[in-house]
């Protein structure tokens, strides 16, 4: 599985498929995260996290 920001959707998919990875699950989380406190991170992956569980417990 795999986390990337939402503006990457189009290259990640892509790249995921040109890798042969196309089955492999994936979690957007929302752009930018380079500027963010470490505050705003925590929340980020806080709000993530069920849809990161849900796509690795994915049978």
């Amino acid at each position: 599985m795999f986390i990337a920001s939402d503006v990457f959707v189009q290259a990640a998919e892509s790249q995921a498929k040109a890798l042969g990875f196309s089955a492999v699950q994936r979690v957007f989380v929302p752009h930018p995260i380079q500027d963010r406190t470490d505050d705003e991170m925590r929340a980020l992956a806080d709000s993530a996290y069920d849809s990161i569980v849900a796509a690795i417990t994915k049978q």
